[in-house]
């Protein structure tokens, strides 16, 4: 997942953008919120790996919440491995998610500007 998110970036950054690249982006990024929220989800029915993480709703709402660097402190990583995916979350959101949030603008922004500069039709 995080290969195929930059090599999107990288092709963005190299200004080679593909048809679909904001599309790959926007959906890579989706799909690391439901790698990270199951994960959270399957540590959680270990015991001591989670306080206060009980649903598929609370993993989906942490893994946000730690994308979001709010962390309420309602749920809680207490065993070691859960505090381990905490901080490969983190470190994946300020690394791969960074770069793919800002390649994705980029994306977008020479779409619209390419579209502006295209003669209006007759």
């Amino acid at each position: 997942m995080a290969a195929l998110l930059l090599r999107q970036v990288r092709d963005i950054v190299l200004e080679r953008p593909h048809t679909r690249s904001g599309l790959v982006i926007s959906l890579l990024m989706c799909l690391a919120v439901l790698v990270f929220s199951s994960g959270y989800y399957a540590l959680a029915q270990q015991p001591g790996q989670f306080t206060g993480l009980r649903t598929r709703v609370d993993a989906l709402y942490f893994t946000v919440v730690t994308l979001a660097t709010v962390g309420y402190g309602d749920i809680t990583p207490s065993g070691q491995e859960a505090r381990m995916v905490a901080v490969v979350q983190i470190l994946y959101a300020f690394v791969f998610l960074t770069a793919a949030a800002t390649a994705l603008t980029r994306h977008l922004y020479t779409v619209v500007a390419e579209r502006d500069r295209r003669p209006p039709p007759s």
